[in-house]
């Protein structure tokens, strides 16, 4: 893409369409609000886990303790702590104490995390310092001169007076990070995504990324930790004196006692509305919503759909859907702006087709250890200036005439089928409005065909098929519509491709073997 419209050239609409509104968080660093919420009040529940609880004052003690444990380590500020643990109490500690010293932290989830990417991520972030639990020590691959801190029993060995006085309170700057979060390394080497403070806090400590979380409310912890939108989970909830329920195998049995459910899609379609009657706020991410979805939900509680890369911290525009009009990902969240351009790199009119560039306080610090990717996605940001950064999301979108935005896809997900473009989630949203099909899935099979999976495996596949060829040109009806009693989830909650093309090849590979002995 060419170099962006100049100043000059910017006309005065995009401010009506690409910018959100000015708001001001009212921290500048997201553990002073949760240690403000300790002082305040010391004794509201913070986290529950398989029957074990903690309150806000002992949240806050234990972090503290274990931030001069830290310091006597040598972290400093600017430092990466790896938080390598698995969902639990423990974890939360070591977030809020490797906060206090002015570090980041690094969350994994040890089990589902490689040891080879571990190692990779140790690498590259220079750890020196690793948090976990006793059980999960022994898979993590230090090397020599590495300290690993045991977070479980850190907890259970006794504290002191000095506990309530909160460490570094003039350490940490709002440009300082607060998190590393690397992608899922499905193409590659996963790369760290560099989160500031100022981008958490802008996020998490307005409207409407606050979700209106407070005390006395539940908020569920159900995503994996080393996904950009556990920290939505976690830290909006903390900073917001509500209490966290931290999941443990059934996703079900946690959301069914939540006030707040911040999931993807894919999750959200695993879970019975009818017994999920107390949530009154849900907001969805990380994937296209289908509408029956959002539909379903939206009919009894605050729903939200949002969109936005890591890169763009947790997600960077929203739509709070009410169950009527268009489904889209809505506008840009407070300080944010999002540009939508062509190939020549100039702004689209409304109704236009162009790639999405995010700018703003969302924008985060580029890739760690990785200037030349850096480089290529982050760019000088034309349109605000000041030596502000915009981001290159490769979604594809579009501003409708409300000043509202829609998603049309990734830029990864336009294939070529027979020298024709497709986009795939318009082929998957065409499927989803055929009656009994809550979900789909268009993926492309070969370089002639396309395979799609529709949800549930009761849809009626030739009404299916016909409304694709209603609305579809030939080429982007599906080759194969395969109904499943199931949509295959990675660790991160989204719908594993991967799998789904494997079933699809054991199918094809089934029926040529069927018909091939039917004509014997």
């Amino acid at each position: 893409m060419n170099t962006p419209a100049t100043p000059s050239a910017v006309p005065d609409s995009w401010r009506t369409f690409g910018c959100g509104p000015v708001a001001e968080p009212e921290f500048l660093l997201i553990h002073r609000a949760i240690e403000v919420r300790a002082a305040t009040h010391p004794q509201h529940v913070a986290a529950r886990f398989q029957g074990q609880s903690v309150t806000y004052g002992e949240l806050n003690r234990q972090a503290n303790r274990l931030a001069r444990l830290l310091l006597s380590h040598g972290v400093a500020p600017g430092d990466h702590v790896a938080l390598f643990v698995e969902r639990s109490i423990p974890m939360l500690v070591g977030m809020l104490a490797t906060l206090k010293v002015g570090a980041a932290y690094i969350p994994q989830h040890v089990g589902i995390t490689p040891a080879t990417q571990l190692s990779h991520i140790m690498s590259v972030a220079s750890t020196q310092v690793v948090l976990t639990l006793s059980t999960l020590a022994h898979g993590i691959p230090l090397t020599d001169g590495q300290h690993c801190i045991h977070l479980d029993t850190f907890i259970d060995s006794p504290g002191s007076a000095a506990d309530d006085v909160n460490v570094g309170e003039d350490i940490s700057l709002p440009d300082a990070l607060c998190f590393v979060l690397f992608t899922s390394g499905t193409t590659g080497q996963p790369n760290g995504v560099r989160v500031t403070q100022r981008n958490v806090c802008n996020i998490l400590l307005t409207s409407p990324g606050n979700l209106g979380m407070g005390p006395g409310m539940n908020v569920g912890q159900i995503l994996n930790i080393a996904f950009d939108m556990a920290a939505w989970e976690i830290l909006g909830c903390l900073a917001h004196g509500a209490t966290l329920l931290i999941r443990g195998k059934d996703i079900a049995e946690t959301a069914e006692q939540c006030d707040v459910l911040i999931a993807t899609p894919s999750i959200l379609a695993t879970l019975d509305p009818e017994r999920c009657s107390q949530v009154k706020v849900v907001a969805l991410a990380g994937e296209p919503c289908p509408q029956p979805l959002a539909d379903r939900w939206a009919s009894f509680c605050d729903f939200y759909n949002a969109c936005g890369p890591t890169e763009t911290t947790i997600v960077n525009t929203m739509q709070h859907y009410r169950g009527t009009g268009p489904l889209t990902i809505g506008k840009p969240t407070p300080n944010n702006t999002v540009y939508v351009l062509d190939e020549t790199g100039q702004l689209c009119a409304p109704g236009e087709q162009g790639e999405m560039w995010a700018g703003g306080d969302c924008v985060t610090a580029g890739y760690l250890g990785n200037p030349a990717l850096t480089a290529e996605r982050y760019r000088l940001d034309p349109f605000l200036g000041q030596g502000r950064m915009m981001f290159r999301t490769r979604d594809l979108g579009r501003w409708t005439a409300d000043g509202e935005l829609e998603h049309l896809g990734r830029v990864d997900d336009q294939v070529k089928v027979r020298g024709f473009r497709v986009e795939l989630d318009s082929v998957s949203t065409v499927l989803e409005s055929a009656p009994g099909c809550e979900r789909a899935v268009t993926l492309k099979f070969d370089n002639r065909h396309l395979v799609a999976f529709v949800f549930p495996a009761s849809t009626d596949i030739d009404v299916a098929r016909r409304r694709c060829e209603e609305r579809l040109a030939y080429y982007c009806v599906p080759s194969m519509i395969l109904p499943v009693d199931d949509i295959p989830l990675t660790s991160r909650g989204k719908v594993d491709k991967r799998l789904l093309l494997e079933r699809a090849q054991a199918y094809q590979t089934q029926l040529v073997a069927a018909t091939q002995e039917a004509g014997q």
